[in-house]
């Protein structure tokens, strides 16, 4: 899955937040949604203009920033 697809961000829109491009939606909000247990269904139902693909886009964003987030531990 290739979220840039998918996903922008632009400064002028939610603040800057990462959304899907040609909406107002936020990848944290869906990706918040999810982790309350929402349904995929459910959340495509709930909000037009989300799509399967945009579903995906947000679980793969999410991996993408975890996968280059750095951990710093202190002692």
């Amino acid at each position: 899955m290739n979220w840039q697809e998918h996903i922008e961000r632009n400064p002028e829109v939610m603040l800057g937040k990462p959304v899907f491009k040609g909406t107002r939606l936020t990848v944290e909000f869906v990706l918040e949604r999810l982790g309350q247990g929402a349904a995929p269904e459910e959340l495509l139902k709930e909000y037009v203009g989300l799509r399967p693909e945009h579903i995906r886009a947000a679980q793969a964003y999410a991996a993408s920033v975890l996968r280059h987030d750095e951990l710093v531990y202190q002692t």
